[in-house]
């Protein structure tokens, strides 16, 4: 049992994480052309807004939450917020934007397993990736159960263990999630599972974000007569 839990929380990923590069930039090399979004807005725009917009700002707080939360050693927290805080603000702000992916993710869903048009332009790889990030979600979610009867932080500090071991190579990675709950684990096997298969679906789209938008100089795109 041990070593299975060694395989799924050790080694399980550093494979996902090297499919992840690996198999990104694979893809930009060479399949360039399929490399987009893939975006089915023209076919049928209705709710598409609404969903997008939940959806993409819900998963956007959660992604840097995580990152933030998991990465940053508790001592840069320490003097100012205690474990059991750092915990309390990762419920409200995470329940929130948790809800948000979840309800925008479950619109986008169903509108790409039951919209006719939606459907005949999705390959099953589109199908596959939106049922993984509602899954996920989801869990995410549940976690917040367990997570309300042991408010001293100290799961968190575990998982931030695990996360920061992973990272920076540290070993006995594993060890910081025994006696873990399981809603936990599955949380994170699911995670994985979707940077493993990250390479293979439009996701890739979030490497091309187009940020320089944001720095770029002002453009004069057309004179008034």
């Amino acid at each position: 049992m041990s070593y299975i839990h060694t395989l799924l929380f050790g080694l399980y990923p550093y494979l996902a994480g090297s499919v992840f590069l690996i198999g990104s930039l694979l893809r930009f090399d060479h399949g360039q052309y399929t490399w987009k979004t893939g975006s089915s807005q023209m076919l049928t725009s209705r709710n598409m807004r609404l969903a997008s917009n939940l959806f993409h700002v819900g998963i956007i707080v959660i992604f840097f939450g995580h990152l933030v939360g998991l990465l940053t050693p508790h001592w840069v927290y320490a003097p100012f917020m205690s474990a059991g805080t750092k915990q309390v603000v990762a419920i409200v702000v995470g329940g929130i934007a948790g809800v948000m992916c979840l309800i925008g993710g479950a619109m986008l869903a169903w509108r790409r397993l039951t919209n006719p048009r939606v459907k005949a332009s999705s390959g099953p790889m589109d199908s596959v990736i939106i049922l993984l990030l509602v899954l996920q979600v989801t869990l995410g979610l549940l976690t917040i159960i367990p997570a309300m009867h042991h408010l001293d932080g100290g799961v968190m500090l575990a998982l931030a263990h695990w996360a920061q071991a992973i990272v920076f190579f540290q070993g006995g990675a594993a060890d910081y999630l025994v006696g873990i709950g399981w809603i936990y684990q599955l949380h994170i096997l699911v995670g994985l599972t979707i940077v493993l298969v990250f390479p293979f679906t439009r996701l890739v789209h979030v490497w091309s974000a187009p940020l320089g938008y944001l720095m770029r100089r002002y453009q004069i795109v057309r004179r008034r007569a």
